[in-house]
Parts: C-alpha cells; structure tokens; sequence
C-alpha cells in the first residue's frame, strides 16, 4: 500500500536496541492520531520491536513487518527488517553487538533516503563507542551524514520552541576546542546557520547571537584572546550578509535570557551550548543537522540505559523530531518554490 494524501515517509532508525530509543517509537506511535500526517518506517528486526513491546506491555501497538520501504501500510506502524538474525536485547547494557545493530538501522535508512524511498530521517539515539567499527569511524550521527552526503560543513543545531543554538566545535574533546577555532571555521557555521534559519525554519532575516570561549567572553584579552583575534573578527566579516552580533558572555546571555531575542545562537562547544539548551528544553528538544541536502533530525537525549526497559521514557523529544523534520521538509519545498518563482 502507497502512502496516502498529506503523510510525510518519516524513516526511523531504532538506535542502540537496548536502550530507550525502541520505546519512544512505541509511546509515539500508540497515538493512532501519528498516523494521520506520518506514515512511519522504522528500520530494524520485527522481533526486536516486539520484544520491546511486551516488556513494556503494549501489545495494542500494531507492527507491519516489511521487507522494504515501498511494501507499506499507512496505517501501521512499518518495520523494514534489514536483518533476519536472532537476538535478544539486553536492556540497560551496552555492548557491540548491539551497536553493530545500530549501525545495520542506520546505514539501511540512509540508503533508502538517498533513493528517494523515504521524505526524511529521524535518528534514535546510539552508543558513540559500541556502534565504532570499519563502517562507522565517526564521533556521532553529524559526522557520518556529512560524510555519506559528501559534504565538508555542516553543523549540530539543537532546535526547540524556545531557542535555537549551533555549535562551532562539535565533538571535540574541551582541551582541544581552542585549536579547532578558527576565524574561517566559525565563519562557515555562521554562514550555515543563516541558511539553515531561512531555508528550514522559514526565518526571513535572522538574527543570529556569537558566544565567548572564555570566562565574561575573554573580559577584553584579560581571560584570553580568542574574541579578540578570532570570534570577533569573524563577526565583522560577516556583518554586511546578515545580522549577527556578539561575542556574548554564556553565563550572563543565558541568564537574563537574551537568548530569546534572536533566532539563533552559536556556541563555541558542545556543552556551552548543550548544558543551557537541555536544561530549558530536555523533554522537547531536537538535534537537527544543518548544511545536509537530506532532513534528519534526533531527539536530544542519549540511550537511557538506566531506565531502558522501565516503561520511564519520555517520548516528547522523539515526537518534536518527527515534527521538526516533516516542518523542515515542508519550509524546504516552500523555499525552492520562492528561489524558483522570486516575483511570486
């Protein structure tokens, strides 16, 4: 069966399998109302959803076990079965044969969103070091998306209904965020992340804040120079293309929640930006990847293994995911039809 009007192909990978991921897919999708705007395609093992299903006790959850993303019925939950092996989860642990299983997941969506087979890519969350092998030498899902979509650039964009915040470093241990700063680096994500807020979110002039790297955004060279001789001349670079301002001191930006009066942020590292937007957005918000030409976005939490298998986890983050990518999806072909038509 073909999708029907107005569904959106969200292709789901279930992440690391004994983790929380499988249960979100579940407690999403036991809304029958899902179904009325998203025609699910979760990539995986039949048998493993079920196993879920029964520790959680949600047998009224019904599964379309397939064996390819055309073969679908609209009004079930789809399973693509990229293997045929028998394995049992074991919830709350981490180990590389459940990671190998991560990486089965989301190397078949990907494929499948390259031909074309699924609109957009929702990514569970996965174990960074059991999902490690020949095939994935990445520190995270970004990394490897840019990669397989052959792009040098792209950038982390943690999005919520609150805020909006990129990261300049990424994955980067913190002794070598220093190192990685460049003024052209910090350039390019700025570059992208007004792209992004125009093409994908439907911002027509963004306004977009720069974070300090250092204590009070360096206190003028007194706590160190990165603003001076990087941050701040990548801003003066960019000026003329869009409104940007900064470096802002963290602690002071996030505290009297100037953050809300731009449309994005950008973080120096990971937790600069992270630690302020899960605190205000756990439950709600989305890691979406800008830069790509595909959609993909991820709920904003981790495995869960402390509380896999506990019927415990919140599914909110993973229902913003599926929003975010399907509004994405949509504000993208809104933007084509402008750049195609511009008097119109």
């Amino acid at each position: 069966m073909s999708k029907v009007e107005n569904q959106v192909r969200v292709g789901i990978t279930i992440g690391d399998p004994n983790g929380i991921g499988i249960e979100t897919i579940l407690k999403v999708f036991a809304d029958q109302r899902m179904n009325e705007i998203v025609l699910p395609i979760i990539y995986g093992n039949t048998d493993i959803l079920r196993f879920h299903r029964k520790v959680l006790d949600m047998g009224d959850v019904r599964l379309n076990s397939t064996s390819s993303a055309e073969e679908v019925n609209p009004k079930k939950i789809n399973v693509v079965n990229v293997w045929d092996d028998k394995w049992e989860p074991t919830l709350g642990s981490p180990d590389k044969e459940a990671g190998a299983y991560a990486f089965k997941s989301l190397k078949a969506a990907v494929e499948d969103l390259a031909s074309n087979k699924i609109d957009v890519l929702v990514t569970c969350p996965i174990n960074k070091d059991t999902i490690q092998s020949d095939e994935f030498n990445f520190p995270g899902h970004t990394e490897y998306l840019a990669s397989m979509a052959n792009v040098e650039e792209s950038l982390m964009f943690l999005v919520s209904d609150r805020m909006r915040i990129g990261v300049a470093t990424g994955h980067v241990p913190l002794k070598d965020v220093s190192a990685n700063l460049t003024k052209e680096s910090i350039i390019k994500k700025l570059r992208l992340m007004h792209e992004s807020l125009q093409r994908d979110f439907g911002v027509n002039r963004p306004k977009i804040a720069v974070l300090g790297l250092n204590p009070h955004a360096g206190d003028n060279g007194l706590l160190g120079t990165e603003e001076l001789d990087i941050i701040l001349p990548a801003i003066r670079e960019v000026e003329h293309e869009m409104f940007v301002k900064g470096p802002y001191g963290a602690d002071g930006f996030f505290g009297t929640a100037a953050f809300q009066q731009f449309d994005g942020v950008l973080a120096m590292y990971h937790d600069q930006g992270l630690a302020p937007f899960k605190a205000l957005a756990f439950d709600s918000g989305v890691n979406y990847t800008a830069g790509l030409p595909i959609v993909r976005t991820s709920p904003d939490h981790g495995t869960g293994y402390e509380i896999a298998g506990k019927g415990q986890a919140n599914e909110g983050s993973l229902r913003a995911a599926i929003f975010t990518a399907i509004d994405v999806y949509k504000y993208r072909k809104v933007y084509r039809e402008m750049k195609a038509n511009p008097l119109r």
